[in-house]
């Protein structure tokens, strides 16, 4: 049997009390793991809080945060503007620790093609927590400049949007902002679509042919440079499918390096600037009246024997180039007479000529993705004399894609189509509206082949793609009138004019005559050459062959001329070039 023996007080005192103070250290110990659990969380916290201010003060942070943006390409898979993994290298100006004199010293060494030692100096004494020093480094300059060993300099890396061909056709792709969404041009209107993750970053093609873009842009460039022009713009464009194989506006900027463009440089001169464009209207009134009926014979005269006054208006016909006569149809146009052109507006009459323009929509934007696009100026009251004027250009104000489309329509069999910087599936092209008949429409492709064999647009011609087209030249609209000494010059073409595939329209604002153009400035000698280089160069690539023995049937209108084809006056140099 067990015998149980009573443990004293004292010691039942103990045990309780020590009890006591495990419990309490296990408190402290749970509490103190807590407070630890806590602070631990509130560092992670913390840098989760600075990651992302970081992120936002960052640009570079926030590009690297930037799902893949889609491809750009033409319409032959050539890309135009790429997504790529790039390095890129900044600097924390306020946590420098070595001589920026020095460091700047070294940095302008391995890459002067950004700067100076004093550039660099600035960037690394700016009083701002970030700044870049060089977007899209390569490995070897990380390299390199890692090893200057500045802890204030950092790398990343980063994806970038990387336009490979530089300024080609940058007013159509337009640019990114510094958080990867499209600000301008195509990039703008394609945002959430290259940036739609079920695409998976598929490509998108547009209408623009690179070798086409790259020989007008060529072209153009150095007319602006022989003219001293302003700016300039030119276009080509598809009759059938309204879309636009080159689209070219000067001055040009970098989209790679955007922040270095100005306001003029980032305007599209071909969709946002409108002007009055001069006697590439005719055709179109001419087009009006035939299909309208109110011309009915070509061989049908109008009296260009004195200028017209009408009000205190009075409409003359260029200087030294009056025919000073009674002029039919189609040497209206190869003389490019205001005076006949006048008076067949009369007889259209304002609806008629207003029907024409809304048709062609020369009343609202340029119907194109852009966002960028100018507001035509439509007159706000048609006055006898504002019919009249507008008939040659004047008093009305488009942009040259509105001309181009209008061109596009005279000549493909009448049919008005919405341009656009999109590839077209052959199987879905719009079937847009009718503006005028085939037959009106045959008959202008004679009209504008005359032009260019024996009136203004002779320098247009590129033999064997049976050009046709008309020069226009306006001068600039000021304060209280017109500038007599600026102009813009444009000229409106199409080919092959016995089966027409295309449109190219070429304008130069404030253009100097120079030795090649005799001193002259109008469109027959600054921007017709330009049409026909361009041709000359890219109608064998869009599938033009160039043919001496084919061109459009013109037997029912010659006899009409009041010279015979041949003779010095439609074979010799214009005296003045006059539209």
């Amino acid at each position: 049997m067990t015998t149980l023996v009573a443990r004293p007080v004292s010691e039942r005192r103990t045990a309780t009390q020590r009890h006591a103070l495990v419990a309490t250290a296990h408190t402290r110990l749970m509490m103190l793991m807590f407070l630890f659990g806590a602070a631990v969380l509130v560092v992670i916290g913390r840098l989760g809080v600075l990651a992302i201010q970081s992120s936002l003060s960052d640009p570079g942070a926030r590009a690297a945060a930037i799902a893949a943006r889609g491809d750009i390409v033409d319409r032959n898979g050539a890309p135009l503007a790429r997504t790529i993994d790039a390095w890129t290298i900044a600097v924390h100006p306020k946590k420098m620790i070595g001589d920026p004199t020095e460091i700047a010293a070294r940095l302008a060494a391995l890459m002067p093609d950004r700067g100076n030692q004093a550039f660099f100096y600035g960037l690394l004494t700016k009083d701002v927590n970030f700044s870049y020093l060089q977007r899209r480094a390569s490995p070897a300059l990380v390299e390199q400049v890692n090893a200057i060993g500045e802890p204030a300099i950092v790398f990343a890396r980063e994806t970038q949007r990387l336009y490979p061909q530089s300024t080609m056709a940058a007013h159509a792709l337009g640019f990114l902002s510094t958080d990867g969404h499209g600000m301008s041009g195509m990039e703008r209107v394609l945002d959430e679509r290259l940036t739609n993750p079920a695409l998976n970053g598929a490509p998108v093609a547009l209408s623009i042919d690179t070798r086409v873009q790259a020989a007008m842009e060529s072209e153009l460039a150095r007319a602006v440079a022989s003219f001293q022009a302003k700016s300039a713009a030119g276009i080509v464009l598809d009759v059938d499918t309204g879309e636009v194989i080159a689209m070219t506006s000067m001055p040009v900027f970098n989209p790679n390096r955007v922040g270095m463009a100005g306001t003029e440089q980032l305007r599209n001169m071909g969709t946002q600037s409108v002007y009055e464009l001069g006697s590439v209207f005719k055709p179109i009134a001419m087009a009006a009246a035939i299909d309208s009926g109110t011309v009915t014979s070509m061989a049908r005269r109008f009296d260009a024997t004195v200028p017209l006054r009408v009000g205190g208006y009075t409409i003359h016909d260029d200087p030294g180039d009056e025919e000073k006569r009674w002029l039919n149809i189609p040497e209206t146009l190869i003389y490019s007479s205001n005076i006949a052109t006048a008076r067949i507006a009369d007889q259209i009459g304002a609806a008629g000529m207003q029907n024409m323009f809304r048709k062609l929509g020369f009343d609202t934007k340029p119907d194109i993705e852009l966002r960028e696009k100018g507001r035509p100026i439509w007159p706000t009251f048609w006055a006898r004399t504002t019919l009249m004027t507008s008939a040659y250009g004047h008093g009305i104000a488009v942009t040259p894609l509105h001309l181009a489309n209008a061109y596009a329509t005279l000549v493909n069999g009448g049919i008005w189509r919405p341009t656009t910087l999109l590839k077209i599936d052959p199987a879905h092209i719009p079937a847009g509206r009718r503006v005028i008949s085939t037959t009106t429409s045959a008959r202008m492709r004679q009209l504008l082949r005359l032009v260019v064999q024996y009136g203004t647009g002779r320098k247009g011609e590129a033999p064997g793609y049976r050009v046709g087209g008309k020069t226009g030249t306006a001068e600039i609209a000021q304060a209280g009138g017109y500038n007599k000494h600026t102009n813009v010059s444009t000229f409106a073409a199409a080919f092959p004019m016995d089966a027409p595939r295309y449109v190219v329209v070429v304008t130069l604002d404030s253009a100097k005559g120079n030795k090649e153009s005799y001193g002259f400035t109008t469109a027959a000698w600054t921007a017709a050459p330009v049409v026909s280089r361009v041709i000359s160069r890219t109608g064998s690539m869009l599938g033009v062959i160039p043919d001496a023995n084919r061109d459009i049937d013109e037997s029912d209108l010659l006899p009409l001329l009041w010279h015979a084809p041949g003779t010095p006056a439609f074979g010799a140099k214009p005296t003045s070039g006059a539209e």
